[in-house]
Parts: C-alpha cells; structure tokens; sequence
C-alpha cells in the first residue's frame, strides 16, 4: 500500500467496493430535509431518499462537506503517516472546493495537495479511481496529482433528466436554463462544461434522447483507442441496464462502473435520471 491517501466527496458516487478495495477516504456532502441534516450516504442512503423524494410534500437541500469535517480527515490521515490528494466535485457546482482549501491552511508545510474535477458524478469518480490505482501502486503524491489532472482532461459526463425543475430549484442549471418552461416532452440532454450544467441536447422523446446520449458518446469515445464507461442513475435501474447493455456491446470498455446517483446529487437532478460518464485512454 502506498504512502499517498486519495479524498474525494459524496457526489463521486464510486460504488463502495471500490472505495473498500483502493481505500479512498470519501467526505459526506450534506442532505437538509425537514430541519434534519443528514450525511450523504452515511445518514441516508439513495433507496431510502428517492422513496421519500417520491411522496414528500417538501423537497431537500444540500450543503457542501464542511472545513471541519475535512479537517479531522486530514487529521487522522496525517497522523497515520499520509500525504494526502484531494479530488472535489467541480467548483462551478459546489463551495466544497473551498472548504478543502481552508482546511489545508490549518496544516501549514504539510503534504496536501488539492485538484478541482471540473465535474460530478462518475466523471469525478473516474480521477478518484486512476489516481487510487497509482497511490496503491506506490506512486508519489506528484504523480497522483498529474494521473487525475490527466484524467480530467479526458473524461465528462451526459445525463437525461425526467425535468429540469429541480435543477433550477437548486441553483445548478448553469447553461442549460434557457430551457426551463419549453415544451413539456422536451428531453434535454445535460453535459458538465467548464464546471458548470450546460445543454447538450435536446430531444422530442426519451427513447429517441438516450438514443442520441450513446452516440454522443460514441463521438467522444473515437476520440480514444480505450475507454471506461459508467452508467449512473436516479432510481431508474431498469433504463440503466439497457444503457449499460449497449455501452458494453458498442464500445467493449476495459472498465464498467455500474453505481446509484447519490441523495445530494439526485436533489438536484431529480429521480429518474440515467447518466453515461467516461474516461478516454490514458
């Protein structure tokens, strides 16, 4: 095991067996609902918050993982004999950002190094993976910082959202707002850009939109000899399946990432959203 600790957030949405097998110190980002804060993924878990999400008269919040939390993980980290690389969901969607940076002025000539994903989801948790891999296989701090600066240069993420109500709701909609009260069948296609929710797309039905979401990322994928593929979603597994049957019959990926879009970031996109992140060869 290598001496670099590799930290990301919640909205990484990485599958918890690979969080076990690579060791990756994951930071809750927060639910408010109803008065009650809960941690994403620790207090509430995404079977539980989309049921909810379905019949609740209120909807939820969110709130960015705290200088605090971050450090008593760097903390304990330290103290375990650690250098440590944080990779964040992009700093266009979230203030996590900057509460890594406070926390890192509390250790003053320690090994901290920080990278803005200039994404979410998958996208995210593809930087998390590849720089994992190299700190487990003795890489330099340095070097994992490059591995996910890399990553980040060959990654991104397309979702199809069932409404764009609750991204504007949360303030995320970024370049996708001029569609907000077009048509009602409209099947906008979503794109992280520069850091921020842009459109991709937009499309009269939702099979005619996930047709046009796989060959929007086959364009991307030509780009690379090799690619890893995630397949995400919001309470719609079924519709994820199929995607993930395709993705792996178009495209033969060298790694599929099959994961639940986590509570924070479903309140943002709502229930019902399938979403494909890659990472082109590295």
């Amino acid at each position: 095991m290598g001496k670099v600790a590799i930290v990301t957030d919640s909205t990484s949405n990485i599958p918890q067996n690979l969080i076990e097998e690579l060791n990756i110190t994951v930071a809750p980002q927060i639910v408010i609902w109803d008065n009650t804060t809960y941690l994403d993924g620790v207090d509430i878990q995404p079977a539980e918050f989309y049921t909810r999400l379905a019949t609740s008269k209120s909807m939820p919040s969110s709130s960015q993982v705290t200088p605090e939390r971050y450090k008593s993980i760097f903390q304990k980290l330290l103290d375990e004999g650690k250098e440590i690389l944080v990779i964040t969901i992009s700093s266009g969607l979230s203030g996590t950002m900057d509460s890594a940076i406070q926390a890192k002025a509390l250790f003053p000539g320690k090994s901290i190094e920080l990278v803005d994903s200039l994404n979410a989801s998958m996208a995210l948790g593809f930087h998390v993976l590849m720089a994992a891999r190299a700190a487990k296989n003795g890489a330099s701090l340095l070097e994992c910082k490059s591995i996910a600066e890399e990553a980040r240069e060959k990654s991104g993420v397309f979702f199809l959202v069932d409404t764009l109500d609750f991204l504007h709701r949360g303030g995320r909609i970024g370049g996708a707002a001029h569609l907000v009260g077009t048509a009602f069948n409209l099947k906008p296609i979503l794109t992280v850009k520069a850091g921020k929710v842009d459109s991709a797309a937009k499309v009269r039905t939702q099979k005619k939109a996930m047709e046009k979401m796989l060959d929007m990322v086959a364009d991307m994928v030509a780009k690379g000899k090799t690619c890893r593929l995630s397949v995400l979603h919001a309470n719609a597994a079924s519709r994820a399946d199929e995607v993930m049957s395709e993705l792996i019959q178009r495209f033969h990926p060298v790694e599929t990432v099959f994961t639940e879009v986590s509570p924070v970031i479903g309140t943002h996109t709502g229930p019902g959203t399938v979403g494909v992140a890659f990472l082109l060869d590295m």
